[in-house]
């Protein structure tokens, strides 16, 4: 087996089980949910089937306990309960661990997967397994197997694999070998498709086979068989013995029996039934209806015949698996033809030539095509990640005491693949801090007219060109006394200093602060709300507090949609160059020396009316020159409020491709990174909500 076949089986088990993962939480919500217990089921069947053919025997053989007990789930005989989740979860995380040792090479532990097949035989036979299955509640939806009362039945099984099923590392022999285990089994191939032996592709597959299959194991049992390759193949699975028909099954058609007896071919059938005049024909020889109606309805058979070719083609196309790390090396390189074309239009637009403009105007064009299209590739539903959480919430809570329900919104938000991927420590962080701090033991809540499952809300929503993700708890709230007490008694804050609510708010995110009385394996170091500050401002992100006392807390995380290309706006200051981001942008307007005099020195302006205050960023980067007569105000919106930086020039639009600083320059407060320009200038690349922050730091001291 190839190291490509591999790769691609273990890339799908990781998928599998992160969606076993999510089947098996809403499992437990919803445990006569017929639909869930199939996903559940399914997973495991793949996995098993898969490793088995890919040479993963251990993953396989365990997979196989789990699997058996959730087909007696589908069979109305075992209960779902927290005790099953538990362990199948239990289950989950050791296939997972089996997956990761074997690209390290380290042998998985043998006695952990035996204690938990233990558990798992222990807990179906002493309580969730009825001995007589008629006892036993059935799930909605689901009938009893009556396979089982009425012994053997024989099936006829045509499979015809597609002709690229090799292509997936799929070998359909193991296939029929399990339906020989299954019972009495006689297998014909049919070859005639096979190619002279010039004309063979060495990997495609031009053999299919009917079975005939005599099983007391029931039908979904034989379709199991084929569970993890329904979409590779053309699969019909049929009764040809049944004890009960009805009056037009009991009479069938005389070419149908010959050939079930082996007397008469389906070649010479067709070849005979072939001379017979068509019903077409026949009718309109009969003058039921004329040949232009005969043709209107032949013409409405094509087309839905090819319609529905069509459809069904454009579905199994739909999608295609990429690694990511060429999805990158693409981003990458449209970063540097964003780049090169910029130098393009500079040097056309410094040139008479009309043709070599046209020629750039059109590049410029096919450059912001491919770049949006190339973005949106990497953009992914943050729901998945929003699914992981609730594993997280339901042991933490477990572990707490605590009753906690998690309750999402806007999963379909997307975000750049790159934010999602950091963005999973920062959440746990949070979470878990709202557990442990926020979300009260269910005693204190009831106590306080509250119910006793608290609530985590996880929402995200666009913001521009932002995604808003909120946390929400419904706990006791921050004390903002309590907050204010630790930080004097840690040196952080004076204690005569005059900070508003949400900036005492703000002072938990401080390396080291903890409000916590003892230290537990959740949390009480103080070092979690800092990890999260990091991560969040390596992503040019923003976090804001807001919290009602008894009432819960808000964390709200404003993050950029991508940290590969924006749309900016370039300005110049002096012989400077800096990028502002676009959707921050509401307007430009004029600032001359004497309005600039007006204000006397009050950094004040009129726009239309509202007086907006503004930064001079000449004087807060310390670049030289003189300022020109007429400057240039750039207005932001920030946290509902507008706020104006004074520039010398607007340059205009710029597809910025963000380039990260050096070590050097990654705490320089107000810029978020930089770019190179069409002549190969810098520009850093502002971050307006941490430079404001700066410029009103510097105000107080």
């Amino acid at each position: 087996m190839t190291d490509k076949h591999i790769a691609a089986y273990k890339e799908e088990a990781y998928e599998l089980l992160a969606d076993l993962e999510s089947s098996l939480m809403e499992l437990e919500e919803s445990p006569d949910d017929t639909e869930l217990i199939g996903r559940v089921f399914r997973a495991m069947h793949t996995i098993k089937g898969s490793g088995a053919m890919f040479g993963f025997d251990d993953i396989a053989a365990f997979t196989h306990e789990v699997e058996t007990a959730f087909d007696k789930v589908r069979n109305g005989t075992v209960r779902v309960t927290s005790g099953l989740i538990d362990v199948t979860l239990r289950a989950r995380d050791r296939i997972r661990s089996m997956l990761d040792a074997s690209e390290t090479g380290e042998g998985a532990d043998k006695a952990e997967a035996d204690e938990i097949i233990a558990a798992l035989r222990k807990l179906v036979a002493s309580g969730d397994v009825s001995p007589e299955a008629e006892t036993l509640p059935v799930p909605k939806n689901v009938k009893k197997k009556p396979t089982e009362a009425r012994g053997p039945v024989t099936y006829r099984i045509r499979f015809r694999p597609d002709r690229e099923i090799f292509s997936t590392g799929t070998n359909p022999l193991p296939l029929l070998q399990e339906l020989r285990e299954m019972g009495d089994c006689r297998v014909i191939a049919h070859t005639d498709a096979v190619p002279m032996l010039e004309e063979i592709d060495p990997e495609g597959c031009y053999t299919c086979w009917d079975i005939i299959l005599t099983t007391d194991k029931g039908t979904n049992a034989v379709r199991d068989v084929f569970i993890f390759i329904e979409d590779s193949c053309s699969l019909n699975i049929d009764e040809i013995d049944k004890k009960e028909l009805s009056n037009e099954e009991a009479h069938k058609r005389l070419g149908d029996i010959l050939i079930e007896r082996g007397d008469l071919s389906e070649q010479d059938l067709r070849k005979a039934l072939g001379k017979q005049r068509r019903i077409g024909e026949l009718l309109v020889e009969e003058g039921v209806v004329d040949e232009r109606q005969i043709e209107s309805a032949l013409a409405e058979q094509k087309h839905v015949k090819e319609a529905r070719e069509k459809r069904q083609g454009a579905e199994a196309s739909q999608t295609i698996r990429v690694p990511s790390d060429r999805l990158d090396a693409l981003v990458n390189l449209v970063g540097e033809l964003v780049t090169v074309q910029a130098r393009l239009s500079q040097t056309s637009a410094s040139s008479s030539d009309a043709g070599l403009l046209s020629i750039a105007e059109e590049v410029e064009r096919l450059t912001g095509e491919l770049r949006d299209n190339t973005m949106s590739l990497r953009m992914l539903p943050i729901g998945t990640t929003f699914s992981k959480f609730r594993r997280l919430v339901r042991d933490l809570s477990a572990e707490l005491g605590r009753e906690v329900e998690m309750t999402t919104d806007g999963a379909e938000t997307e975000l750049d693949k790159t934010v999602i991927e950091k963005l999973n420590d920062p959440l746990v962080h949070l979470i878990r801090n709202s557990i442990d701090h926020g979300i009260e033991p269910p005693d204190v809540r009831e106590a306080a007219d509250k119910p006793r499952k608290g609530t985590i809300h996880l929402s995200a929503e666009h913001s521009g060109a932002n995604v808003l993700i909120s946390i929400r708890d419904d706990g006791a709230g921050l004390d903002a006394g309590e907050i204010r007490a630790k930080a004097v008694e840690r040196g952080l804050i004076a204690p005569d200093a005059e900070l508003h609510e949400k900036e005492i708010f703000s002072l938990i995110l401080a390396p080291g602060f903890s409000t916590a009385k003892k230290v537990t394996s959740v949390s009480g170091r103080g070092v979690g709300m800092d990890v999260v500050k990091k991560a969040i401002d390596s992503l040019r992100g923003t976090i804001d507090i807001s919290s009602t006392r008894g009432a819960g807390t808000t964390m709200t995380l404003r993050l950029p949609l991508t940290l590969a290309i924006i749309e900016g706006l370039l300005v110049e200051i002096g012989t400077e160059f800096f990028i502002f981001p676009l959707s921050a942008v509401e307007e430009c307007v004029e600032l001359t020396a004497a309005e600039s005099a007006v204000s006397s020195g009050g950094h004040l302006a009129h726009v239309r009316g509202q007086i907006v205050p503004y930064i001079r960023l000449r004087e807060q980067f310390s670049i030289g020159g003189s300022r020109p007569p007429i400057e240039q105000i750039v207005i932001v919106g920030l946290d509902g409020q507008k706020i104006g930086f004074v520039v010398d020039n607007v340059v205009g639009e710029h597809q910025t491709v963000i380039k990260t600083l050096g070590k050097v320059y990654q705490d320089i407060e107000g810029i978020s990174g930089a770019t190179i320009l069409g002549d190969g200038t810098v520009a850093l690349i502002l971050d307006i909500p941490k430079l404001f922050v700066a410029v009103e730091r510097q105000a107080t001291v």
